[in-house]
């Protein structure tokens, strides 16, 4: 009989099989623990195409906690407008943000621990730190509430080249405008890193290798040793396994 972490190791392999993608990933979290993640999961309300985005009652357990947040009005119409949340929905991720991090911005210690928490069996920091600089949009070391909730909208209700881009973003490493095989490889290094060494089967050695070759083999159309963004939209938009994966959160929230 597999133990519980048997289990969840096995989850952990089975989606790193299908390609792992760091935007559409759902890592685990402990149901007792309010995290930023839990939040937005518990209280977003299902965003599919053609429905309509509204909180009910048995989403906020209590109209007044959402007065407790206090926002300009102009903050939050500006935001309503930048984004595809409600007026309410972003005061009720406002209250999460801060009750994570009372400062107000998230420095990249703070983003990583947190981020450890969903990969207790592995190594998430260098991978933390490539997710952080695609937050950190105005590359001053820290992530604002604006710069969370923008990119957050993005991958949750974003149109499919809007996710598209802010993933090509994040492989791109040095934002030069293409993918090189050095930025791919540090990139599955550090998934494989977070994913940790106790999955069941256990991972080949080489495995981090074989995604880069089949990365490249796919994208890299005129074998010139890097994936332009133009490359990288037209294969994946072709890709009936990606297009899949960048739905993958309208079912979960």
């Amino acid at each position: 009989m597999k133990s519980r972490s048997q289990d969840q190791s096995l989850s952990d392999s089975r989606e790193l099989d299908r390609s792992y993608d760091p935007l559409t990933g759902n890592p685990p979290s402990k149901p007792n623990e309010k995290t930023i993640k839990q939040r937005f999961l518990k209280l977003l309300p299902c965003c599919r195409s053609g429905s309509s985005s509204s909180i009910t009652q048995s989403n906020i357990s209590d109209d007044d906690e959402l007065s407790t947040v206090r926002y300009r009005p102009e903050r939050i119409d500006r935001l309503v407008q930048q984004t595809k949340f409600t007026k309410k929905e972003l005061q009720v991720l406002y209250r999460g943000f801060k009750n994570e991090c009372p400062s107000g911005v998230v420095n990249e210690e703070t983003f990583k621990s947190i981020y450890s928490q969903f990969f207790p069996h592995g190594d998430s920091s260098m991978y933390a730190h490539f997710l952080f600089e695609a937050f950190d949009t105005h590359n001053n070391g820290s992530v604002s509430f604006e710069d969370f909730i923008v990119s957050l909208s993005i991958i949750l209700r974003g149109s499919i080249t809007d996710k598209l881009n802010w993933a090509f973003n994040l492989y791109d490493l040095n934002k030069d405008g293409c993918i090189t095989r050095e930025e791919m490889t540090d990139i599955m290094g550090s998934i494989y890193d977070m994913m940790g060494k106790y999955t069941y089967p256990c991972m080949k050695d080489n495995a981090s290798k074989e995604h880069v070759d089949n990365f490249f083999q796919k994208m890299d159309k005129n074998k010139d040793g890097v994936v332009t963004i133009e490359e990288f939209l037209d294969t994946c938009q072709k890709d009936e396994s990606i297009m899949q994966s960048m739905h993958m959160f309208d079912n979960v929230i």
